[in-house]
């Protein structure tokens, strides 16, 4: 991987984000490394994925929808009705255009972030379960539970993760992005399988 200029990026996102998504953001880069440490990633990488994961976040909601129709990135119904969630998308594009971003792993991560997808990469899963369990985090439910999780099995955390965001959702207003559902789906068939694998054991 080559080396990005981790220092000239965080200046340029901590203009471009209240203190707060910052702050957050920094929350993921961390815990990104820390989970890369855990799991034998590379640790550079996993850090510049949390750290621009939100790089999009902050542009107010028709700019979101500007930008997609310009650079022509594709928008699902649910996305033009909730143009909050084209963050990862346009982000997944930012990455590429602003901050010279490469590496189709830390792009795919990017791009995954919100709603998970089947058959994650292991970076995809690393910064989709650390924007979830980041020190600043404090209002998921079973969030003790599934931070110590994060560090015993990653894909048990996703899971759970999944799962525990549609109950969330289910119980709202929001409306839920199709690709949540089919990642979620992916998972369960996965841990059922290992459920009964360990069975006949």
């Amino acid at each position: 991987m080559k080396n990005y200029d981790m220092k000239a990026y965080q200046k340029k996102l901590k203009h471009e984000m209240d203190d707060g998504r910052y702050q957050h953001t920094l929350g993921v880069m961390y815990t990104c490394a820390a989970l890369a440490m855990r799991y034998e990633y590379d640790i550079q990488k996993a850090q510049m994925a949390g750290l621009l994961h939100d790089c999009a976040k902050c542009i107010p909601n028709g700019k979101k929808l500007k930008l997609c129709e310009k650079h022509n990135i594709q928008m699902t119904e649910t996305e033009r009705r909730n143009p909050f969630l084209l963050h990862a998308k346009l982000g997944a594009f930012l990455a590429m255009d602003q901050y010279g971003i490469t590496d189709k792993e830390i792009i795919s991560a990017i791009l995954n972030h919100t709603t998970g997808k089947p058959n994650m990469s292991l970076l995809d899963k690393i910064v989709y379960v650390a924007d979830y369990i980041e020190p600043k985090r404090n209002k998921a439910e079973n969030l003790p539970e599934v931070r110590k999780l994060a560090f015993i099995d990653i894909n048990q955390a996703l899971y759970r993760i999944l799962s525990d965001t549609l109950k969330y959702l289910d119980k709202g207003s929001s409306e839920i992005d199709e690709m949540t559902v089919k990642a979620y789906e992916y998972y369960r068939e996965k841990q059922e399988g290992l459920a009964e694998n360990a069975q006949l054991e």
